[in-house]
């Protein structure tokens, strides 16, 4: 019996800043609309060091000890699965900036399930 198949792993983190989270405004093709930052995990990356690049490439923070709080995961068309690692982090370093991924900015936690 075979136990392989192709895999895409990917990730996401929620931002948590006292009240507000982090959301980026994203539109590509594999997304559109308000969502949390993230991105794909490199060949070989370990999960938690992709959700720090990740972070930091498209935010301009840098976060520390991210919680792993969930995993989503699918069988696309293709019969590939997609896995989704899902965190949440507190505490972070640096000053906010978008990127070429989207428009990043703290929103109301509240306020997130209301903006889709």
């Amino acid at each position: 019996m075979e136990r392989t198949e192709q895999v895409i792993l990917t990730n996401m983190c929620m931002v948590r800043n006292g009240t507000k989270v982090l959301v980026e405004e994203k539109v590509s093709q594999w997304a559109d609309g308000i969502i949390f930052p993230g991105g794909h995990i490199e060949e070989h990356e370990p999960v938690v060091d992709s959700v720090i690049r990740e972070i930091r490439e498209e935010t301009g923070l840098t976060i520390e000890n991210p919680k792993l709080c969930g995993v989503k995961d699918w069988i696309n068309e293709d019969g590939s699965r997609y896995v989704v690692f899902l965190f949440t982090a507190d505490k972070f370093t640096g000053e906010l900036a978008s990127s070429d991924e989207g428009r990043v900015f703290w929103m109301e936690e509240k306020d997130v399930l209301q903006s889709g």
